[in-house]
């Protein structure tokens, strides 16, 4: 295909990519989100070449999950994520220290667009500067590829240490970081990775890629959802589950805190390569190969 993505609509609230007329996604900048579900950007909805909806909003089973967002469950007690927080020994517990991430700038690219963003705690204390880049790149036949890449800056006067559900003692629920959930309809679909892992057993284990495949209603097709990991990315591990609803997350703090010290920055960056059709494992590690960071 090798059409460029343009931005169709940019206002107040929302800016939309497209290609052709196909509106690959929709990115909500300034959401009217409920403060219990910890208000930040997201992406939703995020759409194949052939126009089919690979995300999920605002799910009855967990509210705050919206789309594709970059969000953190535990900041030095914080939780930016939404929702109840994990306590060790007493488990999950509504707090009030659900955070918020407001948007503040935006500067456009050839691609896309980087933005800045404020991340504030409840009591309204100022504790990360997050600069992002979204890019949608490798336009194809069948696919096109969302980059994201992101630096978190501590404005705080001491570290940030960030962590996770099982870092605080539940066991597999390392969740935190770049986050997908899927349409109802993608339960029980099928899990990919690299070096020959499959399935829900990869929980938490480690993989330099991880693909999702589901099956939609009303349409007679599949999708494929393919998550990159950056090889500078550090002690990444997959936080995956098809049932009882589909969702991925290469955790950047699934088993061990991650301390920023006062001053210093974390950076990430992922791809998501939003597929058309049902790919195969021989297909998904040609493209990767095909397709080096």
């Amino acid at each position: 295909m090798g059409e460029r993505p343009v931005i169709t609509r940019h206002d107040d609230e929302v800016l939309v990519a497209s290609v052709g007329d196909v509106e690959l996604f929709t990115y909500v900048h300034r959401p009217s989100t409920p403060a219990f579900e910890g208000p930040k950007p997201y992406l939703h909805p995020v759409r194949t070449l052939a126009g089919d909806v690979v995300t999920a909003f605002r799910p009855h089973d967990h509210r705050w999950h919206k789309g594709v967002q970059m969000t953190a469950t535990d900041v030095s007690g914080e939780n930016f994520w939404g929702g109840n927080t994990y306590l060790r020994d007493q488990g999950y517990v509504a707090l009030p220290n659900v955070g918020s991430m407001r948007h503040d700038e935006f500067t456009s690219t050839d691609s896309g667009f980087e933005e800045t963003l404020s991340w504030f705690t409840e009591a309204g204390e100022n504790w990360v500067r997050e600069s992002r880049s979204v890019t949608v790149r490798d336009v194809e036949d069948d696919a096109w590829t969302l980059e994201f890449a992101t630096t978190l800056e501590n404005l705080r006067s001491e570290p940030l240490v960030f962590g996770s559900p099982t870092t605080n003692g539940r066991e597999l629920a390392g969740y935190t970081g770049f986050f997908w959930r899927g349409p109802r309809s993608f339960t029980e679909g099928t899990v990919i990775t690299a070096d020959g892992g499959s399935g829900q057993e990869m929980m938490g284990k480690a993989a330099r890629w991880l693909a999702f495949v589901g099956q939609h209603d009303e349409v007679d097709r599949s999708s494929t959802l393919l998550f990159i990991d950056h090889p500078e990315n550090k002690n990444t591990h997959w936080f995956v589950r098809s049932t009882p609803f589909a969702a991925v997350n290469p955790s950047f703090a699934f088993f061990d805190t991650v301390e920023v010290a006062a001053g210093e920055s974390l950076s990430l960056r992922y791809r998501l390569v939003v597929a058309t059709g049902e790919w195969d494992r021989e297909h998904l590690e040609s493209y990767v190969e095909t397709h080096p960071w």
